[in-house]
């Protein structure tokens, strides 16, 4: 196959695969340094480079399922509170071998819809990364990442746009959006 060939397949391939469906089979961290440099090749306005990723494994990951499960459980009324969802939140970190945190950072040089399109850029080159690599992977963007305040440092200007999470799957043509 020529490069127009290889990347169409994997344009076509691309899709969000959730953490139910992730083996326990680790990421080398071969491949999630390559799934993040392929982020930095994201056009961007003025060379602002405005993405800024953390990635969450192990011990840190455990604590970031915690403190959201925490955050939704302190910002719903009791009313309102479900378990179902109290559980899955802390299931599908939890479940995932590596969860990226997804920020942008406004320069104050562009328009800010530009440094957000740059950083969706970036993150649709991880998704192809992924894809290229049978992992499976997906982009949540729930409420409650605006409230978290011990897992990441989020500075003046910038803005979590939600997480990121990678597990490997057995077939990975198998669900999708």
């Amino acid at each position: 196959m020529n490069k127009a060939e290889v990347l169409k397949e994997i344009i076509e391939q691309r899709k969000s695969i959730f953490p139910k469906d992730y083996t326990e089979t680790e990421i080398s961290q071969e491949i999630i340094n390559e799934i993040l440099n392929s982020a930095t090749f994201a056009p961007n306005h003025k060379r602002t480079k405005p993405w800024r990723f953390k990635i969450f494994k192990g011990e840190e990951k455990a604590k970031l399922a915690s403190e959201m499960q925490a955050i939704y459980k302190a910002s719903q009324p009791e009313q309102l509170f479900l378990e179902k969802k109290y559980n899955d939140i802390g299931f599908k970190i939890n479940k995932a071998d590596a969860v990226a945190s997804i920020i942008v950072n406004f320069s104050g040089m562009v328009p800010e819809w530009e440094e957000i399109a740059a950083v969706s850029m970036a993150v649709q080159n991880m998704y192809l990364t992924c894809t290229a690599n049978n992992i499976g992977c997906y982009w949540s963007s729930p409420k409650i990442v605006d409230q978290l305040k011990d897992s990441l440092t989020i500075e003046e200007n910038q803005k979590c746009l939600g997480l990121f999470y990678m597990g490997k799957v057995n077939h990975f043509n198998n669900g999708s959006v």
